[in-house]
């Protein structure tokens, strides 16, 4: 039996590929055939009614364009802000972005390209990549302690930072700074370190004259003036020498001082202290007498006194004192002659060994004025004062008639009711009468002004008109 095939038509498939220079991308359009196969029966000689024809069924997919190699803007004008795309189209250089077309892009100094560095114009009308420039950036540099810097361009590259310190502070390390294009600084991080010492200034040298009855002198002086170069902060100040205040011997004394910052940088500075002793010549005892002298002797304010041996009275002052002109109280006119020791020939007899005070007036009745000088002790100020001014005027107490007369220590019991506690001086005329007191010392002139005036006798102011030239 013959048997007849059916007729089986198959469906085309057609591949069109288009022409690209540069990967172009086939398109293959797929037909997919249904084919449908007829019955055919058995000696009947024909095929069944759908037998008889051949129907093909096609799938198809979405519609795409085909692509347009010639369109010069097929995707859009690529712009690289701070920076440049080079582009090379298939169609020449005047499509710059014509499909196929490929760029290289690339950023301008300081700026960093953000994503692929070549990008294609794709069928879809975009580029295959959407790279971009982003500016470099160094990190912000920290804060100096004791000092600063200045940037020129801020943490952008090539922007260059320059460091400085604080007064009194020395920059160690790198200067200057410079952001590079791989957003980090060049160089390391300076510091800023304290090398200067502290400026001291130390109070001036000074001479001092020791003072009366005395080797030494007080010296005082203000503490030196000191500030440190940096932060003006002192923290430790040395002595080398005595305190402020202390008493200083004769001859030449350094005094030194050292101070510290904080950094432990010293400066240091000295001065002196120079004592004078102001002396007087040295004086030699009288014939038949010698002197006393407190102090060192013959140094100023140094107080010595004639004593006469026995059988011999002391004629002039009994006390000289060393005044600062280094010269000795009573060696000016008209007192050019030292004390004396003259034999007790003529002399008023004075017993000093009485038991009252009537009895030591009594022996200078109607003889001598008498100026008497308590006082508690030698060393009382105004007692000094009053025989260093006495010293002065022994001619004018001669002319006068005066007599001094001093107690020192302990006065005898209720003696012309003078204090023992302090100085006194009581005046008392030729017949034993109390005149005058005083609680401070009196001056000659003073003294001479109130005799003269009141207690002088004819007979004795015509005596001291004619010898009025004599103590002068």
């Amino acid at each position: 039996m013959l048997h007849h095939m059916p007729n089986i038509l198959p469906a085309r498939i057609i591949l069109q590929e288009p022409k690209m220079l540069h990967r172009a991308f086939p398109v293959l359009l797929l037909l997919w055939a249904s084919v449908v196969t007829s019955t055919w029966y058995e000696g009947s000689g024909y095929f069944a009614a759908q037998g008889q024809t051949n129907e093909v069924y096609v799938e198809e997919r979405p519609h795409i364009p085909a692509p347009e190699y010639r369109v010069p803007q097929w995707c859009h004008l690529l712009n690289i802000y701070h920076g440049e795309a080079i582009c090379y189209s298939p169609r020449g250089g005047s499509y710059r972005s014509s499909l196929g077309t490929r760029c290289e892009l690339s950023c301008d100094r300081g700026y960093r390209l953000i994503g692929p560095r070549s990008v294609q114009c794709l069928l879809s009308r975009r580029w295959s990549g959407m790279p971009y420039c982003r500016q470099i950036r160094c990190h912000t540099l920290p804060a100096v302690h004791h000092g600063s810097y200045q940037c020129s361009d801020g943490v952008r590259v090539d922007s260059h930072c320059d460091y400085t310190c604080r007064p009194g502070y020395s920059l160690e390390g790198d200067r200057s700074r410079v952001c590079m294009e791989d957003g980090r600084w060049s160089g390391g991080e300076p510091i800023c370190v304290d090398l200067d010492p502290p400026k001291l200034q130390c109070p001036e040298s000074r001479v001092r004259l020791a003072e009366p009855g005395k080797l030494t002198a007080t010296v005082y002086w203000d503490p030196p003036r000191a500030k440190d170069s940096a932060d003006g902060v002192i923290k430790r100040v040395t002595l080398r020498g005595p305190e402020p205040g202390s008493e200083f011997s004769e001859g030449e004394h350094i005094i030194r001082y050292t101070v510290y910052d904080q950094a432990y940088n010293r400066a240091s500075c000295k001065f002196s202290v120079r004592v004078h002793v102001s002396r007087c010549p040295v004086l030699k005892g009288p014939e038949h007498g010698y002197v006393t002298c407190d102090s060192a002797g013959n140094n100023y304010g140094a107080t010595c006194e004639y004593h006469c041996d026995g059988g011999y009275e002391r004629q002039g002052a009994p006390l000289r004192v060393c005044q600062s002109s280094r010269q000795w109280s009573g060696s000016q006119p008209p007192n050019l002659f030292p004390p004396s020791c003259n034999p007790c020939l003529s002399a008023m007899q004075i017993n000093i060994e009485v038991n009252s005070a009537a009895g030591l007036l009594d022996q200078f009745y109607e003889k001598r004025r008498l100026l008497v000088i308590s006082a508690p002790d030698p060393s009382d100020r105004y007692y000094k004062m009053q025989n260093a001014m006495l010293q002065q005027a022994t001619c004018g107490l001669d002319l006068r008639h005066i007599t001094v007369i001093e107690l020192v220590g302990q006065a005898p019991h209720e003696f012309l009711h003078m204090s023992r506690l302090r100085f006194n001086v009581v005046l008392l005329d030729k017949g034993g009468v109390d005149r005058e007191r005083y609680i401070q010392p009196v001056t000659p002139d003073e003294l001479f002004s109130f005799i003269d005036t009141y207690l002088l006798s004819g007979q004795e102011q015509l005596q001291r008109e004619q010898n009025r030239d004599v103590c002068e």
